[in-house]
């Protein structure tokens, strides 16, 4: 009734609110009237339909979602409805049967005070034994579920000790009048033997799982001890051989990628679990010694006393607390109550002598399997990064709490010895892997490097005027082109701002490239094999150690299970090793080349000449363009700027014996000697060619006597006007004529013997160097040299060579300056410009313009000087200076095989060179860095 009061009294107040609201109801519809007639004269009749349509069409879907929010808030009332509804019968129920259960309690009479006769005591006891036999397989079911295989094992012993009981085990139990009123114990019966091999078998199978705790373990040995009524030794070869085939499953097992890592690791896992389970199940405390509480063992031992009974602890049975419970336990016999599993013979603990053999043949046993798996896995890693990470997570896994937890002492009980699976299995196996890839990888840059060089020659031989040559193949054949043609990367561009000091050691410009006559055949060659060898080296240094991979000085030092950068001199060694063979790879490609083009090798012009060039060029530069190869073979793991410095020469630091040579650094000095070595051949091949081919053309030249020739040959020579002093003490004013140019040929006159004399002495400044303990007043000229000047001054007058000898000295000096720059790869240090240290005369001017002292960018430019303003005691000063620098001087042993002797100074300061250069000065040696 209140319901059904409720929407009335509701009504009721509507009504009375809509008497309340009528008169503002009347107003509103008044003022919406209005605005439909404003509207009305607004619009016109398609407009206003169009509006109709878009209020209805909004009217529709206001009404729609209306209806779907209605909708869905009834389905929800309704099932809360019946959710309640629901909640109130089951609490009806539940009071109805906590009620019956009182009445039923009150009403049940207690025990009789009489015993039961002997007759009916047996048959209850039957009857219960036969309850207990049915309940049996439920309990044992539910405790294999649940992995509590040694409860399991405890109540299939009990099931045969009742069916023992029941005489159900014997011969003739067919016949029994049990079996004949309940025939399920037939089932029972036939399914003990099942019920026994299943528990054998979950047990087997949690011994192989590397995750069991140890009394899981200890309790699955138990069970299997007493179901097959073994010997803690055999408890022990069961536990060792499910541990060799939970290897085999893991060696087993596909390997794809990442995975590799997490089969090794879980091998490790699995080999030291097993060590430290053996030692808690199996290891007991020597008589007399104290046990530490940090190692528990003996867990199999005291877990077999527990469930035999000799234990207080363990004593009670071994039925569960729910059946102790039912109505009929209390008619069970005191032997099915009290029922113990017992061992056939005793449970003697294992020596510590058997112990130690037992697991050192098994570890022997396991290592040739692991080795082999191993190995067999490594091969699908296919990098050293990779075999970083995988070393990097065994040695996380080996050092972490759970995995070097009191290591040393386990392995001294058991083994009585340390015991390293990292250095006893896998070292060596990575090691191999190693040098495999190490070997891949470097054949890999010998081959493709060997095919560059192979493409680039055939490309060089293709002769000058083929219009296919590339930009590049133009400049091999033109250098000339290449070097004194600008490009936008000739000067770095922070060259204005940064000194040479401040750039690291391989930062070059592209005018130092064309100081050193690098075509850009050589410099895209060196880049590709130098991309390669970062490649390779980068992956390298990912297996050895880094700066920050070891704090310094670490607060608490961490446990470490092994040093897993103990082969990192090993490694290095490898990479070293490949590194230079496949140097020597190339330099025999090279020499190859070399020989083959020897033979066929023609004139001046042969395209063959380019190729040769373009080696011996290589070769030398290979060095310096190629930075990583010398951190290949010198193995240095920090930067390009951490590159070490070739030690001075013992002569040169002044000092009486040489310094101590790493042998990485004398490994990196033969390479580079080598590699020179290979170059000067080339050169000298390619020198021997060109020098054939010029001789022939000068002796051709020189054997012409015709007017054109001679016309064609003519040279340029200076008028020079002289004072002369007269038999009666007079001044005499004349000219001579002196050669200031180089001439080909004319016929051997005065005229001509001078200026061959000229030409001769050029060559011999030009041509000849000094070494640098070499005095000028020690230098001694060449005998052919002197042969062939003493020849050309006998077709001279010698009052006329005593006259020309000043000036055509003086010619000479300045030729020479003048062409120092253009002959720079073929003369020595010390004939291309008086630096501002030598010796001159007080009386000559100064030819250097000096500069502010603070700026230490720019040093001191060189001036031309006019030879018009000289004294006459300058003139023979300078004679005296120019006579001896005109002299022909010895050879340096480091530089007279080297050519670039000029433009190498461009790259190298070094403070002790004593040779005067003028590309010693700091403006333009700043300039080619």
């Amino acid at each position: 009734m209140a319901a059904a009061a409720a929407p009335a009294a509701r009504a009721g107040a509507g009504v009375g609110v809509g008497a309340g609201v009528g008169v503002g109801a009347v107003a509103a519809m008044a003022a919406r009237g209005a605005e439909a007639e404003a509207l009305f004269e607004a619009h016109t009749t398609a407009e206003l339909r169009a509006a109709e349509r878009r209020l209805r069409a909004g009217i529709e879907q206001k009404r729609e979602e209306l209806r779907q929010m209605v909708g869905e808030r009834y389905r929800d009332l309704i099932e809360a409805a019946d959710t309640i509804a629901e909640m109130r019968r089951s609490a009806e129920r539940l009071l109805g049967a906590v009620r019956g259960l009182q009445r039923g309690g009150t009403a049940r009479p207690g025990p009789a005070s009489t015993a039961r006769p002997p007759a009916h005591q047996s048959f209850y006891g039957a009857a219960a034994q036969l309850k207990l036999l049915l309940e049996v397989p439920e309990q044992l079911w539910g405790a294999v579920e649940g992995g509590r295989y040694l409860p399991a094992a405890r109540l299939h012993l009990l099931g045969a000790h009742l069916r023992r009981q029941l005489q159900l085990d014997t011969p003739r139990a067919r016949s029994s009048p049990i079996l004949a009123r309940f025939p399920i114990l037939l089932r029972q019966v036939a399914a003990a033997s099942h019920l026994r091999s299943t528990i054998l078998q979950e047990s087997k199978a949690l011994l192989r799982c590397p995750t069991g705790s140890d009394q899981a373990v200890a309790e699955a040995l138990c069970a299997i001890m007493l179901l097959e009524d073994s010997s803690p030794r055999q408890a022990l070869a069961d536990f060792l051989l499910a541990r060799k085939l939970a290897i085999q499953q893991l060696l087993n097992q596909p390997h794809h990628g990442a995975g590799i890592k997490a089969q090794v690791c879980s091998l490790m896992e699995l080999l030291t679990t097993t060590l430290y389970q053996a030692h808690a199940v199996f290891y007991t405390v020597p008589e007399g010694m104290a046990p530490d509480p940090a190692l528990p063992c003996g867990l199999l031992f005291s877990t077999l006393e527990s469930t035999t009974g000799q234990n207080p602890a363990g004593r009670g049975g071994v039925l569960e607390e729910d059946l102790k419970l039912s109505s009929w336990f209390k008619y069970l016999p005191e032997s099915v109550v009290e029922f113990q599993p017992t061992l056939r013979t005793l449970a003697h603990p294992i020596s510590q002598e058997y112990l130690r053999e037992t697991l050192q043949q098994w570890i022997t046993m396991c290592s040739d399997d692991i080795r082999t798996g191993v190995r067999t896995l490594l091969v699908y890693v296919k990098s050293m990064k990779g075999l970083a990470g995988i070393r990097d997570a065994v040695w996380e896994l080996l050092s972490s709490e759970s995995g070097s937890h009191n290591w040393e002492a386990v392995c001294r009980r058991l083994l009585d010895r340390p015991v390293s699976f990292w250095e006893e299995l896998l070292q060596q196996l990575f090691l191999d892997r190693l040098q495999t890839l190490t070997k891949e990888g470097f054949d890999s840059i010998s081959s493709s490097s060997k095919q560059l060089l192979a493409l680039a020659l055939q490309e060089l031989e293709v002769k000058a005027g083929s219009c296919a040559l590339s930009k590049q193949i133009q400049l091999e054949h033109n250098v000339a082109l290449f070097l004194w043609s600008e490009s936008p990367g000739d000067l770095p561009g922070d060259a204005a701002w940064v000194s040479v000091g401040q750039r690291g050691p391989f930062a070059r410009s592209g005018l130092a490239m064309k100081a050193q006559a690098l075509t850009p055949c050589v410099q895209s060659f060196c880049s590709t094999l130098d991309s390669k060898l970062k490649a390779r080296l980068e992956d390298v240094l990912s297996y050895l150690p880094t700066d920050d991979s070891v704090p310094k000085e670490p607060a608490v030092p961490p446990r470490s299970a092994f040093d897993r950068f103990a082969d990192a001199g090993t490694v290095q060694g490898l990479l070293r090793d490949h590194c230079v063979a496949c140097v020597q790879h190339l330099l025999g490609c090279v020499r190859e080349q070399l020989q083959s083009a020897q033979s066929q090798l023609g004139s001046p012009g042969d395209a063959r000449l380019n190729a040769v060039l373009f080696m011996a060029r290589l070769c030398q530069a290979l060095p310096e363009l190629c930075p990583h190869l010398q951190r290949c073979v010198l193995g240095q793991a920090g930067g390009a700027e951490l590159a070490p410095k070739e030690p001075r020469s013992a002569k040169k630091l002044g000092k009486g014996k040489a310094q101590e040579v790493s042998p990485e650094l004398a490994k990196w000095q033969g390479v580079k000697a080598e590699l020179l070595q290979q170059s000067l051949l080339a050169y000298q091949l390619w020198s021997s060619a060109v020098t054939k081919g010029l001789v022939q053309g000068f002796t051709h030249t020189l054997l012409l006597d015709t007017a054109g020739s001679v016309l064609a040959t003519a040279t340029n020579w200076d008028e020079i006007e002289i004072q002369e002093e007269t038999e009666s003490g007079s001044s005499v004013t004349s000219k001579i004529r002196l050669p200031v140019q180089r001439p080909d040929s004319f016929p051997l006159t005065q005229s001509r013997a001078l200026q061959l004399l000229y030409d001769l002495r050029y060559l011999s400044i030009i041509l000849t160097a000094k070494s640098e303990d070499t005095k000028p007043s020690r230098i001694k000229q060449d005998s052919g040299i002197e042969k062939v000047i003493d020849f050309l001054e006998g077709h001279i007058d010698p009052f006329d060579l005593d006259v020309f000898t000043p000036h055509l000295n003086g010619n000479l000096n300045r030729l020479v300056q003048r062409t120092s720059v253009l002959f720079g790869l073929l003369t020595g240090t010390e004939n291309q410009y008086t630096s501002r240290g030598s010796t001159l005369s007080s009386q000559e001017l100064h030819n250097i313009l000096p500069l502010a002292s603070s700026q230490i960018r720019f040093g001191l430019l060189p001036l031309s000087m006019s030879s018009s303003r000289k004294s006459k005691s300058t003139a023979r000063s300078t004679e005296r200076v120019q006579g001896q620098a005109a002299a022909p001087v010895l050879p340096r042993e480091d530089e007279a095989a080297r050519p670039g002797s000029l433009f190498r100074q461009l790259l190298t300061e070094d403070e002790d060179t004593v040779a005067p250069s003028l590309f010693k000065l700091g403006w333009l040696s700043g300039m080619t860095k």
